[in-house]
């Protein structure tokens, strides 16, 4: 097994929460600017995976991601706001790879999560079980190389009984040029002869679902026992690559879908549904 497998396993375990992060290490911080519904969104975003190889063609996986939500809230709400102002989220990622036959390789993953407020500890809302298996195919060593992810994810916190789809093809069909088309993820990118520069045009999803220790007493006596974002996000970005692994990045995009809500098993109040701003940055240390 190469690098470049061992980066598609640490790819799969980042699926499941909307990110990816087919990397060693990486530190992010995202700004969604204040909007029209008086909510400014910043995330501070750590992770943290490591392989390990157990046999001549198989690979272990263990890994951590922490996210921290921080809102400041500028407009009045019909109802207490500091109880969501900052919420976390916790993962264990595990994953395990072998080679299934001379084309295929078959990944594993499980990540379980806390997601929450934190106000008293943990609870057993707190957690959360994200699980995937996908098979994987990849050519190098041609004019056009590609790779190509088919499989399935199941995410606890999507409130969805059966699993999902996860789709990733990718392939560099010029030496300054690639794409990928997937889900949840389409992107295209020039690369610059050295390679120190990439410039990448994407569309992508991004979100979360927190539990909320103390619930909300939201109007028509409904109460609030989580908050979620869903958004897709149109962007643009630069990296620069100061060697082969080692790089830092900055993104600018508009979330063209984006919907935050408190909970109580379904919709409950809408928080937020108007697009925004959508900026990030960060530093990172890949396998290739």
């Amino acid at each position: 097994m190469n690098q470049f497998q061992i980066c598609f396993l640490l790819f799969i375990i980042g699926l499941f929460g909307f990110g990816q992060t087919p990397d060693l290490l990486r530190l992010e911080h995202t700004t969604i600017p204040e909007n029209k519904t008086g909510i400014r969104t910043t995330r501070s975003r750590a992770v943290i995976n490591v392989p390990f190889k157990i046999k001549e063609t198989n690979y272990l996986v263990i890994g951590a991601e922490y996210n921290r939500y921080d809102f400041r809230i500028g407009v009045p709400f019909p109802f207490e706001t500091r109880t969501f102002e900052r919420l976390h989220i916790v993962d264990v990622n595990l994953g395990y790879t072998f080679k299934w036959n001379e084309e295929w390789r078959f990944i594993g993953a499980i990540q379980p999560r806390l997601a929450s407020n934190f106000i008293v500890g943990i609870e057993n809302n707190d957690f959360r079980m994200n699980l995937a298996g996908v098979m994987m195919k990849q050519k190098k060593d041609i004019d056009k190389p590609f790779s190509l992810v088919i499989g399935l994810s199941y995410n606890s916190a999507t409130g969805l009984p059966f699993p999902l789809p996860i789709l990733n093809y990718n392939v560099r069909f010029h030496p300054n040029w690639s794409y990928t088309v997937g889900i949840p993820r389409f992107d295209f990118k020039y690369h610059s002869n050295n390679e120190k520069h990439i410039i990448n045009m994407a569309s992508f999803l991004d979100g979360y679902f927190i539990n909320l220790q103390n619930e909300l007493l939201l109007p028509n006596d409904q109460v609030g026992t989580a908050v979620s974002l869903s958004a897709l996000v149109i962007s643009t970005g630069y990296q620069y690559k100061f060697t082969k692994e080692i790089s830092l990045y900055a993104v600018m995009g508009y979330s063209v879908i984006q919907e935050g809500l408190i909970r109580n098993g379904n919709r409950a109040y809408i928080l937020n549904n108007d697009g925004n701003i959508y900026l990030r940055t960060g530093f990172k240390i890949g396998i290739f």
